[in-house]
């Protein structure tokens, strides 16, 4: 196993590297006359990445891991608290190299994309919605799903039939998933990526200026028809395919 996280560590760094070397704007700004960092962004990024391509939720228990069969690819690991600072500072960055990477697979160039949102809650009690430092982000919204109300967030994910992601949004749990679809096309210029792009969608992402906005992006979108019109086109793959959007956004949101 260690020769084959070395492999792929190393092919994951120089990767990493070279993106942010063809892209300087992309890292977060640093004054030219001050102390160096002990462990370039790149480094760190690619811990990052690690962490999640080997399922590792816990900092702690992820450096713990790092330090006992990576160290000498990394001369120098940060202590949680350290690693953690360093990333939120590069939260933008990583966004940006995920969607890189994401590019580098043949699953990028799928001509399918499927969009849902699935609620994140953060608290029950009426105390933990006033106490909570999410308080003002975080609202009270409803499940139709579950047939309940909750309090916390709202993922919203853009993804290929295959599950992975194409860019994603957190926000309030009564944000017009819409409108939480035009932003995630417009980071980047994503729907100018791929013109002809067929997308996916329930019944919510309805309206007639909406559709005409996506189609004059070039963009195709799919759904079920609402109560009182007629049959859509692409009616006979949502019944199929629903399933297996449910799963994706499942694992995602877990």
């Amino acid at each position: 196993m260690d020769a084959d996280l070395d492999t792929l560590a190393t092919a994951l760094y120089v990767r990493t590297d070279d993106l942010l070397k063809a892209s300087p704007a992309r890292a977060p700004w640093r004054p030219a006359i001050g102390l160096s960092p002990k462990v370039c962004d790149a480094e760190l990024l690619t811990l990052a990445v690690l962490q999640a391509l080997l399922g590792f939720t816990s900092e702690s228990r992820w450096l713990r891991f790092a330090r006992g069969h990576l160290r000498h690819l990394f001369p120098y690991l940060p202590k949680q608290p350290g690693y953690n600072k360093r990333l939120r500072k590069l939260a933008a960055t990583m966004n940006w190299l995920i969607r890189m990477l994401a590019r580098d697979t043949t699953l990028w160039t799928d001509d399918v994309w499927v969009v849902d949102s699935t609620p994140v809650e953060c608290g029950r009690s009426k105390e933990t919605a006033r106490r909570s430092e999410l308080a003002g982000w975080a609202e009270y919204g409803y499940c139709a799903s579950h047939s309940r109300y909750f309090w916390g967030l709202r993922l919203h994910l853009l993804c290929t039939l295959h599950g992975l992601p194409v860019g994603f949004a957190l926000t309030g749990a009564k944000a017009d998933e819409r409108q939480a679809l035009m932003d995630i096309l417009d980071d980047d210029d994503l729907a100018a990526m791929l013109p002809g792009q067929v997308i996916i969608g329930d019944k919510n992402y309805f309206g007639a200026g909406f559709e005409a906005t996506l189609a004059g992006d070039g963009l195709v979108l799919l759904r079920p028809a609402r109560k009182g019109e007629p049959e859509r086109p692409g009616s006979q793959f949502f019944k199929p395919l629903r399933q297996i959007i449910e799963s994706n956004f499942v694992l995602q949101g877990s």
